[in-house]
C-alpha cells in the first residue's frame, strides 16, 4: 500500500533586508524540491536550502544584463528584483529553478520539431528529441506530413506505417532510452491534421490507456472542418505526399469519434490550428503546425519557449475600507520584473541545436502566465462559478497582457526588438518596437504550483481535501488540504478530522449539513462548476493571452458525451485556441483523486 501522509506545514525561517521572513512549505512542496529542483551531491544528497537555490536561479539570470553593457552594481540591483519575487513566491519559472546556474543551463520547458516525409527527417527528429528530453524538455510534433499507413514507398517497394507507426517509435524513445537519463519525465505532443487520411485511426489510439503514455494527442481542427460539422457537410482527407484527395467523409462522423474518445480516455484534445494562425506573430517567417507537451505554446519549428508564472494570490491586499482587492501597483512591478527574468533566460539558456539557437533568438518568445487564480477568487470572496468570476480574470489579465508588452517595449529601448521584427503583426499593429515577439502565455504549473502550494494555472480546485498521487514517487500518496479552506472551518468553528475526511470522499461541500452557505459558495470545485464555465474563464483569458491557455475542463464520471460536444463547439465559439476534456476516473492513473469510502 502507498504511503499516505497527511499534509502538515514545514516552515523556513529567514531575515530579508532586515525583515524576518516565513516560508512555509507541504511534505509535498518538499518532495518536489529535493526531486526536483535543488541541487544533490554525486551521490544523491541535496546541498542546498530553497534560500540557496533562488540565489542561484537570480544570479544566474541577472549576469545576461552585463551583455547589454550593466554595470556590476546595475546587475547586484537586478539580482535582488529577482530574488525577493521569487523567494516572496511571487512569481516562479520551474525550468529556470531546476537548471538555471547548473552544468545544463537548459532553460527552455517547451519545444516543437519538424517533421518531414522521409526516413532521414524522422530519424533526425527521433535523435534531437533524445538529447532534448534528456534536458527536461517537452516537445510538439505535428505528424501530418508524413504519408498514410500502407501507402507505398517508391524507394523501396515497402509500406509506410503512418503517422501513428511513427509516433510509437518516439515513445519507444522515451520509455527505453531517455527515461532513466532525463531530469524529468520526458513529454509529448503528438498532434494530426484533421484531414489527414489516418485520422480516424490516430482518434482511437489512445482509448487503449497503455498506447502512448508519453504522448498528450491533439487533433489540428480546421475552420472549414468546423463548418463542415455544424453543417452536416462532407470533407476530404488528403495525402500530403501528393496532394491528392484519397477520401471523403461526413465532418459529423468524425466529430462524433473525437468526442467519444475525449469522453472515453480524455484524448485526443482539439487544437484550432487556423485560429492559432491567425494570432501568428510572425507569419512572414512560417505557418505554426504544432504546439508544445500540454498546448499552451504555439512554437514554429525548432522554435522554443521559456515560461514563468505570477502567483495571483499573492497580490491579495486589504483596502481602506478592510475589504480585500488586488495590489495593482505590485504587480505590476513583478510583471516588469518577470518580463526582464524571462529576456534574460533566453541569452543565458543552452540550446541543444544550432537551428533551435537561431529560430529562438530571432523571435525571443517569452510565455508569461499566472497560477492560483482560483486562490485568488477565494480571497476576493468570489465564486469560480459567476459572472464575477470572469470580470475578474478580464481585468487581472488584461492588466498583465498590457503591462507585460510594455515592459517588452521598454526592453527593446536598449536591447533592440526581435531580429524578426519587421513584418510581424507588432510592426503592422503600429509599434516601433518590440523585444519579445510573444509575451504572455498561460501554463498549467504542475510542479511549481505545488512547490507554492497555490492552485494550478487558472483551472478551479479538484478539491479542498483530495488525495494528490506525488508525480515523483508513485508510492507515496499525500491528503492535502486546501490551507484557506481549513483556516476558514477553523475560524468558523466547523472543523473536525471527521469533516475533511467526508470532503476528502464527496470532493464537494455543497451537499455537506453545517457549512454556512456563503462559504459554500465560495469553495467550489470543478465538478460543482458547469463546463460552460470552464470553456468561458478559458476563453477571457485568452483573449489577453499572446500564445495558448493550458486548460483542461474537469468532469464528474457520470458526464455524459453531449457535454463533451458542448465544450468542444463553444470552444471554438469563443475563440479558444484549444480544449481539453477530462471524466473523472476515464483513464486509469491521475495524479488528483478523491478517498475512497
Amino acid at each position: 500500500m502507498p504511503n499516505i501522509n497527511v499534509t502538515n506545514r514545514d516552515t523556513l525561517k529567514f531575515n530579508l533586508g532586515g525583515e524576518e521572513r516565513v516560508l512555509e512549505f507541504t511534505p509535498s512542496a518538499w518532495t518536489v524540491l529535493e526531486k526536483r529542483y535543488l541541487r544533490k551531491d554525486e551521490n544523491g544528497n541535496v546541498i542546498e536550502t530553497p534560500l540557496d537555490m533562488f540565489r542561484r536561479v537570480a544570479n544566474n539570470i541577472a549576469m545576461a544584463d552585463k551583455f547589454y553593457g550593466a554595470t556590476d552594481e546595475e546587475v547586484a540591483k537586478t539580482e535582488e528584483e529577482f530574488f525577493k519575487m521569487m523567494v516572496n513566491l511571487e512569481f516562479l519559472s520551474g525550468m529556470a529553478l531546476r537548471n538555471a546556474g547548473r552544468k545544463l543551463q537548459q532553460l527552455s520547458a517547451c519545444y516543437v520539431l519538424p517533421i518531414e516525409d522521409s526516413m532521414e527527417s524522422i530519424y533526425t527528429t527521433l535523435k534531437n528529441a533524445a538529447f532534448l528530453h534528456k534536458t527536461g524538455a517537452g516537445i510538439g510534433y505535428d505528424f501530418s506530413k508524413l504519408r498514410p499507413r500502407d501507402d507505398v514507398v517508391k524507394s523501396t517497394g515497402g509500406r509506410s506505417c503512418g503517422p501513428v507507426g511513427f509516433m510509437k517509435l518516439f515513445e519507444y524513445s522515451c520509455a527505453t532510452i531517455v527515461y532513466n537519463a532525463a531530469t524529468r519525465r520526458p513529454g509529448n505532443m503528438g498532434i494530426l491534421r484533421v484531414d489527414h487520411p489516418d485520422i480516424e485511426e490516430f482518434i482511437t489510439t489512445k482509448r487503449d490507456n497503455s498506447e502512448l503514455p508519453n504522448f498528450n494527442l491533439s487533433v489540428a481542427v480546421t475552420d472549414k472542418f468546423m463548418e463542415a460539422v455544424k453543417n452536416n457537410d462532407t470533407y476530404d482527407l488528403i495525402a500530403p505526399h501528393n496532394g491528392k484527395v484519397v477520401k471523403t467523409l461526413k465532418a459529423r462522423q468524425v466529430f462524433d469519434q473525437l468526442v467519444d474518445s475525449a469522453w472515453a480516455s480524455a484524448e485526443p484534445g482539439i487544437v484550432f490550428i487556423d485560429e492559432i494562425n491567425r494570432h501568428n506573430p510572425t507569419p512572414h517567417v512560417a505557418r505554426i503546425d504544432a504546439t508544445n507537451q500540454c498546448g499552451e505554446q504555439p512554437l514554429l519549428a525548432y522554435e522554443a519557449c521559456n515560461l514563468g508564472s505570477i502567483i495571483l494570490s499573492r497580490f491579495v491586499t486589504s483596502g481602506k475600507d478592510g475589504k480585500k482587492e488586488v495590489d495593482w501597483e505590485r504587480l505590476a512591478g513583478v510583471v516588469r520584473a518577470a518580463v526582464h527574468f524571462l529576456d534574460n533566460t533566453i541569452d543565458v539558456n543552452n540550446y541543444p541545436l544550432p537551428q533551435i539557437t537561431e529560430m529562438v533568438k530571432n523571435n525571443r518568445k517569452i510565455g508569461l502566465g499566472v497560477m492560483g487564480f482560483a486562490d485568488l477568487l477565494i480571497e476576493l470572496g468570489i465564486s469560480y462559478n459567476s459572472e464575477e468570476a470572469l470580470q475578474v480574470s478580464e481585468k487581472v489579465m488584461r492588466f498583465i497582457n498590457e503591462v507585460g508588452h510594455q515592459a517588452s517595449a521598454d526592453l527593446a529601448k536598449g536591447r533592440g526588438s526581435f531580429p524578426n521584427f519587421k513584418g510581424s503583426i507588432w510592426e503592422k499593429e503600429g509599434y516601433k518596437m518590440m523585444r519579445n515577439a510573444t509575451v504572455t502565455t498561460i501554463a498549467p504549473n504542475g510542479t511549481t504550483s505545488i512547490f507554492a502550494n497555490c492552485s494550478s494555472g487558472i483551472e478551479p480546485l479538484f478539491s479542498l481535501v483530495y488525495i494528490r498521487k506525488n508525480i515523483l514517487d508513485k508510492d507515496q500518496e499525500f491528503l492535502e488540504i486546501n490551507p484557506v479552506f481549513e483556516k476558514v472551518a477553523k475560524d468558523n468553528w466547523f472543523y473536525s478530522k471527521e469533516l475533511m475526511e467526508e470532503i476528502a470522499v464527496k470532493g464537494s461541500i455543497q451537499d455537506i449539513e453545517g457549512i454556512p452557505e456563503e462559504i459554500k459558495k465560495v469553495f467550489v470545485t470543478a465538478h460543482d462548476i458547469p463546463p460552460e464555465q470552464h470553456i468561458r474563464v478559458q476563453a477571457t483569458f485568452q483573449k489577453y493571452t499572446d500564445n495558448a491557455v493550458s486548460k483542461t475542463v474537469n468532469l464528474p464520471n457520470k458526464a455524459e458525451r453531449q457535454e463533451v460536444e458542448n465544450i468542444f463547439r463553444l470552444a471554438y465559439e469563443l475563440g479558444c485556441k484549444g480544449a481539453t476534456i477530462y471524466r473523472d476516473g476515464s483513464r486509469e492513473a491521475q495524479v488528483l483523486n478523491l478517498k475512497k469510502a
